[in-house]
């Protein structure tokens, strides 16, 4: 660890906690040439970035992200805050030279989406890399996954199938917090739970989706104003309602551009289900599926083998041989949510480092961005959409 890389953080809520306990730990479980810094944080709120910034381990606060920005002394930004800010702090960290981590989804509109992915590409030919936060994909069990379609263990892939249930909101009297407001969030399930399984299949299969016929629902149209509904005020006795103008549910058909076919159900409606990311894979010489709520293992189904000992197998991924677990325990004791992050910005450091372009890209957030838009799309018109493709036509073209 011959260097620094000193990190400035914007936002201090869920994921700001995620993020820093991935800085905190990752020179402590990999050996990098690089070493992270916690330096700085910013928030909104004085006293409560100032008592992340001591909670999380960063070694000063601020409450202006765009002081971050300016400093000499921090080489990167990595941005936790609502999607409607990403924008305006990636374009102004990449203008300056910093290297930046931006939380997923990339934005919360495919023309912020595009000017971000254009800057990054701008941005790299200087040197300073750019990575989206989709922080699934650094599972190992998914990272096994991929590897094993890409050794063609299941064939040709012709089902993908993908949910992401969670039932946080299902209380009417839940407050209108950001998440679900258009202007801030973007979109509902869609865009927070959605975009990661739209990633996340097709990062294990390799294959783009094409084409989709959605539908959303919003089933509680209004929900009561609290001091955190920014913008939006109670009334003096602390009532009223203001209106969900995001999606609560969304589901949707896909082409591959591969030749598979797919659904996909997003939901913070589903009852009794906390954080259920599921996603199976049916091929042509087997079948792999992996669940979230089972975190260490994989499913293989192998249709090669004789019929006698065909059925779905569990892979313990906990080996020292599977992605990422070498810099763990010993074969058995499982990891948690949390190593996703670690394994992130492991991932990232190394890119930096050796001048590589780390993955997803903002180019991979795009695409992924041009989906949610196909989607909302085509549940407005109740029709197939076409994605839009990630580089637009040459004028005149």
């Amino acid at each position: 660890m011959s260097e620094q890389l000193r990190v400035g953080m914007v936002g201090y809520a869920f994921m700001g906690a995620a993020h820093s306990t991935a800085w905190r730990t990752v020179n402590r479980a990999f050996d990098l040439p690089l070493s992270a810094r916690m330096t700085a944080v910013s928030g909104r709120s004085p006293e409560g970035v100032a008592a992340a910034a001591a909670k999380l381990g960063w070694d000063e606060h601020t409450t202006d992200w765009r002081s971050l920005i300016a400093r000499d002394d921090i080489d990167l930004i990595d941005i936790c805050t609502p999607g409607d800010t990403h924008a305006e702090i990636a374009l102004a960290a990449l203008a300056a030279g910093k290297h930046v981590l931006c939380e997923k989804p990339l934005a919360n509109t495919v023309a912020e989406a595009r000017e971000m992915a254009a800057a990054a590409a701008q941005a790299a030919s200087s040197g300073v890399r750019a990575m989206c936060g989709f922080n699934y994909r650094r599972v190992p069990a998914v990272a096994l996954m991929r590897q094993m379609v890409r050794d063609g263990r299941i064939g040709e892939i012709r089902h993908v199938r993908a949910t992401y249930l969670q039932d946080w909101i299902i209380d009417p009297q839940f407050p209108l917090v950001w998440r679900l407001r258009k202007e801030l969030a973007g979109s509902g399930a869609l865009g927070d739970i959605g975009a990661h399984i739209i990633d996340l299949t097709q990062f294990v299969t390799g294959q783009s989706i094409t084409t989709v016929s959605a539908l959303t629902e919003t089933f509680i149209k209004q929900r009561p104003l609290t001091s955190g509904s920014a913008g939006l005020a109670a009334s003096s006795d602390g009532s009223g309602l203001g209106d969900v103008t995001v999606d609560d549910a969304a589901l949707f058909l896909a082409k591959l551009d591969g030749g598979a076919v797919a659904t996909y159900e997003a939901t913070r409606f589903a009852t009794g289900r906390k954080n259920a990311l599921r996603v199976e894979l049916n091929g042509s010489l087997g079948s792999l599926a992996f669940d979230f709520e089972r975190q260490n293992e994989l499913e293989f189904y192998d249709a090669a083998l004789p019929t006698t000992e065909q059925g779905f197998s569990r892979i313990l991924v906990t080996e020292a041989d599977h992605p990422y677990i070498g810099a763990w325990w010993p074969p058995g004791h499982g990891i948690g949510y949390e190593h996703t992050f670690t394994h992130e910005v492991r991932d990232l450091i190394e890119a930096i480092a050796t001048g590589q372009q780390p993955t997803p890209s903002f180019a991979d957030a795009l695409q992924v961005q041009l989906v949610l838009d196909a989607v909302s799309r085509s549940a407005e018109s109740a029709q197939w959409t076409s994605v839009e493709p990630a580089l637009e036509p040459a004028l005149g073209g």
